[in-house]
């Protein structure tokens, strides 16, 4: 076995898991209404047979006002158990074990009736929350109890109690959100009673044989917060209440420190969960950034955690754990905590999916069966979309060729693995590799696909996947050697000055500044040096464990501009583009809106801000002004009078590159033909 400690048993007296992998709780969007939970149940069951040794679901609130949102998930009545009766089933016919979160939102609740230990209003919310009374704290505890007695009438192994990320509980115990004065507020021993009685009666009212997990927050990371003392007393209480295990819990979702994007280390808040280890007897799991089985055989064999906790890896790849104790890692499809079709779209109340992974939440939608007829097919352009493509239609048993004129499959990714923070693409480069190989594809790379050798060689369709073409700009000295497109900087290594603009303040331009102000190598890969650069307190001797940031300086003066009003960047995603703003805030960007373009010259790129000239003294100017369709080929095809020629990702739709609509775009296809 390639990782002993990683698959071996975790005995929790009553029951005993297989392995050390707990699939996180992680919202889908299939948990609000009845008539999702037949998908809800499917996406569980896959995820079971792929060897998982525990699951949580989604956060289901325990009364109406602890909803996330109106008419949210919640355990409140003896006839909400028969729909998740069907998760249950379907989990333990494949042999898996699953546990329901309980989570109170608090004032983090999206609707008006909103509750919290203070009528303090949360910055990220619209709704100001109304203070619970004495008798309203009661009442809500037997909420939590109720909630999990209702969870194991419906065959839950378990529940995992939501004590972090600044939801109820949470807000309980920091004095950031807790300014009551009386049995449930005040000093920190009456702060942390909520939650202790909310563990204690539950284990009284669901006996010994079921699983309780705590979610601790063990990392606040916002001012107000916890005190390090405070969390291993609460720690220690929680364990004597009755818990099974305690969870990692790390940032509230106000925090000014990013915990779950791709910029954030690998296991880059495990040491928070070691320094509890000593002072508690249970198991502790960890999380967050946790994605292949050599970063979690590390952690618990070195001590840091007895179990690791994956949401989105297991969103990424249902089968994680069977590849990866068979020794495939190498064929695990590596979540790379990009955020783009699961947190962004759970928080525009979408359903969640994955980008590399488009089947996840769509299991009973999204088949891909073994095709009637066997065809040969020939895909041209080997970005993401013709990748997804070319490997589904051979694992459904077509004859598929696969050619792109460059010397390496994955088109755009190639350039965005070079963007710090992004080097997890290197991760989705390799699983498509194998993938391609597996199915049997002949990939034909270095060849440029020509209308007369697609005509004549027979093929019963066509995909062209050739990507995009570079948008131009032009302006008096736009055709000046030192106007460069993002592809000479990231594609063919054209040196770049130390002072320079950047035309075009989307994804690709916010991607190409960070690029251009790091230092090589980056602090992604380092975390002392990333939690620096955040003003993260390793040594936990500050509440709520904050610093002052420590940014490095950045290796060029960079001026991001676009066209259009407001602030730069204001369009991209919402888990992650406030992270790439304060990236470049940090390394001190000039970010300018409502800009014109008036000429580029020896004096440098001379620019209209709203009615105001300016001239930037730039080395070099680099576009990054969107993207337009390369159908060259498609179009000529067409004009041919192929019949059997479909479109797909950049080439069909050039927007900002959209990896995400490409996968999905591609396999959805080959489902099809």
């Amino acid at each position: 076995m390639s990782y002993p400690h990683l698959f071996a048993p975790l005995n929790l007296g009553h029951v005993t898991l297989p392995n050390r992998i707990l699939m996180g709780s992680m919202h889908t969007g299939l948990e609000d209404k009845a008539a999702d939970f037949d998908k809800l149940a499917a996406y569980f069951a896959e995820r079971a047979r792929g060897g998982v040794g525990l699951m949580v679901t989604g956060g289901i609130a325990p009364s109406i006002e602890g909803w996330l949102k109106p008419f949210g998930g919640r355990m409140t009545f003896p006839w909400h158990t028969p729909r998740h009766r069907k998760i249950t089933a379907a989990v333990h016919a494949e042999g898996g074990r699953i546990c329901m979160q309980i989570l109170h939102a608090g004032r983090y609740g999206y609707h008006p009736l909103s509750v919290a230990p203070s009528p303090i209003q949360s910055p990220i919310t619209p709704f100001k929350p109304r203070a619970l009374s004495a008798r309203g704290v009661e009442r809500t505890i037997k909420d939590f109890v109720r909630c999990a007695q209702l969870a194991r009438d419906a065959g839950y192994d378990g529940v995992e109690v939501m004590g972090s990320e600044g939801y109820l509980i949470n807000q309980f115990i920091a004095e950031r959100t807790n300014q009551r004065n009386d049995a449930w507020g005040g000093d920190a021993t009456r702060r942390m009673r909520f939650p202790l009685e909310i563990v204690r009666r539950m284990r009284e009212a669901v006996g010994p044989n079921f699983i309780i997990i705590y979610r601790l927050s063990m990392l606040d990371l916002v001012e107000g917060g916890q005190p390090w003392q405070d969390i291993v007393t609460l720690a220690k209480g929680i364990e004597a209440a009755g818990a099974s295990l305690i969870n990692t819990g790390i940032g509230w979702h106000e925090a000014r420190v990013p915990t779950i994007v791709t910029s954030v280390p690998r296991a880059g808040f495990s040491w928070v969960t070691k320094k509890l280890k000593s002072e508690v007897s249970i198991p502790l799991i960890t999380t967050n950034r946790i994605n292949m089985p050599d970063v979690a055989e590390r952690i618990l064999a070195g001590g840091e955690a007895d179990m690791v906790s994956m949401a989105r890896p297991l969103l990424a790849d249902a089968q994680w754990a069977v590849k990866a104790k068979a020794g495939r890692s190498e064929r695990i499809n590596t979540c790379i905590a990009c955020n783009q079709a699961c947190l962004d779209h759970v928080f525009l109340n979408q359903r969640a999916s994955c980008m590399v992974n488009p089947r996840a939440c769509h299991e009973t939608e999204l088949r891909i069966a073994s095709a009637n007829t066997r065809k040969r097919i020939a895909v041209v352009g080997a970005g993401p979309a013709g990748m997804a493509c070319a490997a589904t239609l051979a694992e459904r048993g077509h004859d598929v060729t696969l050619i792109d004129g460059a010397s390496e499959i994955g088109g755009q990714f190639n350039y965005a693995k070079r963007i710090p923070g992004k080097e997890e693409f290197h991760e989705t480069l390799r699983y498509f590799t194998h993938r391609l190989n597996d199915a049997g594809v002949r990939v034909q790379l270095g060849q440029i696909a020509e209308l007369a050798s697609l005509g004549t060689a027979s093929y019963d369709d066509i995909v062209i996947a050739t990507g995009i073409t570079p948008r131009r700009v032009s302006f008096p000295g736009s055709d000046d050697p030192r106007v460069l497109s993002y592809l000479d900087v990231l594609a063919r290594n054209h040196p770049v000055g130390q002072r320079v603009a950047i035309i075009g303040a989307g994804g690709i331009g916010f991607d190409v500044a960070e690029f251009l102000v790091e230092h090589a190598p980056s602090p992604t890969t380092d975390i002392t040096r990333w939690t620096r650069e955040w003003g993260v307190d390793m040594q936990l001797e500050h509440p709520g464990g904050l610093l002052q940031p420590q940014p490095e300086s950045a290796a060029r003066k960079v001026w991001l501009l676009q066209r259009s009003e407001g602030r730069p960047g204001a369009r991209l995603n919402k888990t992650t583009g406030w992270v790439h703003r304060a990236t470049l805030k940090n390394k001190q960007v000039t970010m300018l809106g409502s800009v014109s373009y008036d000429r580029f010259d020896d004096e440098g790129l001379h620019i209209t801000v709203g009615s105001e000239p300016q001239t930037l003294p730039v080395d070099h100017v680099i576009v990054c002004a969107g993207q337009e369709p390369n159908r060259t080929l498609a179009d000529a095809l067409a004009a041919r009078g192929h019949g059997r020629v479909h479109v797909i990702g950049g080439a069909d739709v050039a927007a900002e590159l959209d990896a995400k609509r490409a996968i999905a775009q591609g396999t959805r296809l080959a489902a099809e033909l």
